[in-house]
């Protein structure tokens, strides 16, 4: 029997008759023979009203418990109205909170911004599958966890896209499906440009790095928890039906939870072009480029100074992109010089886990320093660091940045 988890965030769920249609899209996939379990936000904007109250009548006195506490009545509510709905289909639910016993999910005790207890949450999440089994739809708070303790933590904000992707996780759901005020994931934001359109379908990792970069359509953090084997996708609350085509999210392509480090296999080379002030001259980095592309050249990385550009290029298109580039250089007068320098490795880290992790560049460095692996260029993302090292000292520079994901 197919399981799906169905996540509605706070627009969603904005009103009475919202809230109904919602029920009613749940109810007709159950009707299906589907197990289905719910994951609801706050009902819209009631977060933000509770943290103004919060601030208005308390200022700084609130402790992290309290406020934790406080956020948490949004989410209360929202399982105990959007359950009544679906029984009011005739379907058996029943709402699931921190303080009920069949709770599932278990974190450590950093109250405002907790990390999920994975284990203990798999093993949790057993009583949810039992309720399934009964032929109940559990309806779940999103966004909130439980310590050991006892105590309300919360995941952060947007955390109910974790608690959906983790519970599909731990159910071994077909499927997760994200209910939001948007048909899918767009081109870029609408409010910005008019003619943006929607996706039929978008890769974990394009997601995630939309994610991290500002798209608010998916929390980051949550496609830690998306399996290869489990379907995907974002859809609009206002079609009523959760099997509306939506944006499809695919993957992730690798096994480990998006952590992967790996080795470029061939060589890179370093070319370096010099000008006077040349970061502040409009159009130069899009003329050496341009015009590497205009020659199906590609470039791994490019790395900026005051007075420098470096570009990475393939060795074996090395010398040709020199020539290329040098003539570049003698027709702009705001250029005066450039470098072919030596073999290069390129080394890729990456993993969610960089969002939030303060320090994780010198936790990547720090044993290359240790072994006097010279670092000839260094760039991250977010969720990526990108190490350039001398190309003898590559694969031991690989086993050593490899072992700090482990």
């Amino acid at each position: 029997m197919e399981t799906i988890v169905a996540k509605f965030g706070g627009t969603s769920i904005g009103n009475g008759k919202r809230i109904r249609k919602a029920a009613q899209a749940v109810v007709n996939e159950y009707m299906k023979g589907k197990k289905v379990v719910v994951v609801v936000s706050a009902i819209d904007k009631t977060t933000d009203e509770l943290l103004h109250i919060v601030d208005e009548s308390m200022e700084d006195t609130v402790t992290e418990k309290q406020l934790a506490e406080i956020v948490s009545m949004g989410e209360m509510t929202s399982v105990r109205i959007f359950s009544s709905a679906i029984e009011s289909l005739g379907v058996k639910s029943e709402y699931v909170d921190p303080f009920s016993n069949k709770w599932p999910i278990v974190t450590d005790s950093t109250l405002l911004s907790a990390k999920v207890d994975f284990e203990a949450t798999e093993n949790k999440s057993k009583e949810i599958m039992k309720m399934m089994d009964q032929g109940i739809i559990p309806v779940v708070c999103g966004f909130l966890g439980r310590d050991t303790e006892g105590y309300i933590t919360t995941l952060g904000r947007g955390g109910s896209d974790i608690t959906a992707f983790l519970l599909g996780h731990c159910l071994m759901a077909d499927e997760v499906i994200i209910v939001t005020d948007v048909g899918g994931v767009m081109s870029t934001d609408p409010n910005m440009v008019e003619d943006a359109k929607k996706l039929d379908k978008i890769s974990v990792e394009e997601m995630r790095d939309l994610a991290t970069h500002g798209a608010q359509v998916l929390h980051p953090h949550a496609l830690k928890y998306k399996d290869p084997n489990i379907n995907a996708k974002i859809i609009g609350f206002e079609h009523g039906d959760l099997s509306a085509v939506g944006t499809d999210i695919i993957g992730p392509s690798e096994q480990e939870m998006l952590k992967t480090t790996t080795l470029h296999g061939e060589p890179i080379s370093v070319i370096a072009v010099v000008g006077d002030g040349i970061l502040n001259k409009t159009g130069i980095l899009a003329e050496l480029t341009s015009i590497l592309a205009k020659n199906n050249m590609n470039i791994f990385g490019i790395s900026t100074g005051q007075i420098s550009i470096t570009v990475f290029v393939n060795k074996k298109d090395a010398e040709e992109a020199h020539r290329i580039l040098h003539d570049v250089v003698v027709e702009n007068e705001n250029l005066s010089s450039l470098s072919l320098g030596k073999e290069i490795a390129m080394i890729t880290v990456t993993s969610p886990d960089f969002i939030d992790t303060p320090g994780i560049i010198s936790d990547v460095t720090e044993p290359l320093r240790k072994n006097n692996i010279n670092i000839v260029e260094i760039s991250s993302s977010q969720t990526s660091v990108v190490i350039f090292v001398e190309w003898k000292d590559g694969k031991k520079a690989y086993e050593l940045v490899r072992g700090v994901l482990k």
